[in-house]
């Protein structure tokens, strides 16, 4: 690799270094190599380390580069979609569905989703965990609340929890008729047990979409997903694959 050296800007150098080393990440890596080490990356650049860390703590930001223990700095794979205010409705654990499902547990859920499902303040839910993972690393952790009312037939099932229990109620949940759901997405910050399932630090932004399933004119079954968010991006209506790359070379699919 030769050496570039940056033209003098009126925008802070880090910022400069960011938008060419995104170009190089189109032009000269693929998703999942790993970039030289700092002192070359500084070298080729001509530029100190710490404007260099600057830069690549900002694409790692942006969900152009992860930062992996052991690893080192890698080129991250395209951001996942996350559908919202789409007119496609389905219940979760579906053919479809890329969640994978890990456990579940009889408990009383947050007052503000009993108030959701319209369950007594103390009275337990079927509570679902599920995790999504995308180029071998996870993206998302999922807690779906299920009220007993909406899966009326798991009492012939023995598992009193893990992932058979989950899936029964998954199962049990297809029967009913989906009427309709509604989304809401905020941006949020991990707590402690997001942060660990996610690889996070706590603290981390993360992109918090609650989704209430409507069937019977109530609530049957209320999500609350968290994603990573630098490794996702929200989609809206029915055509979410459009997909915008970063390089002026790459057209959008």
């Amino acid at each position: 690799m030769g050496t570039t050296q940056l033209e003098t800007v009126p925008e802070p150098k880090y910022w400069h270094l960011r938008t060419v080393l995104s170009e190089a990440l189109d032009s000269e890596f693929s998703v999942g190599e790993i970039l030289p080490n700092e002192r070359d990356l500084a070298a080729r650049f001509g530029v100190a380390r710490a404007t260099l860390r600057q830069a690549l703590e900002q694409l790692e930001l942006e969900g152009r580069l992860q930062r992996r223990r052991g690893v080192g700095t890698t080129v991250a794979p395209p951001r996942m979609g996350v559908p919202v205010g789409t007119a496609r409705h389905a219940w979760p654990g579906g053919p479809d569905d890329a969640w994978q499902t890990l456990d579940c547990t009889l408990e009383v859920p947050p007052a503000a989703v009993a108030e959701a499902l319209a369950t007594g303040r103390e009275e337990p839910v079927h509570t679902v965990r599920r995790s999504r993972v995308s180029h071998g690393q996870p993206v998302a952790t999922e807690l779906l609340y299920v009220p007993a009312g909406s899966v009326p037939d798991l009492s012939g099932i023995d598992a009193p929890s893990g992932a058979a229990r989950a899936r029964a109620v998954l199962r049990e949940l297809q029967r009913l008729e989906l009427e309709r759901q509604e989304n809401t997405v905020e941006l949020g910050s991990a707590r402690a047990d997001d942060a660990r399932e996610l690889d996070r630090l706590p603290g981390a932004p993360v992109l918090v979409v609650t989704t209430r399933f409507i069937a019977r004119g109530r609530t049957a079954a209320l999500s609350a997903a968290t994603y990573r968010a630098d490794t996702c991006r929200l989609t809206f209506g029915d055509s979410g694959d459009v997909e915008i790359h970063h390089g002026p070379e790459r057209a959008a699919s």
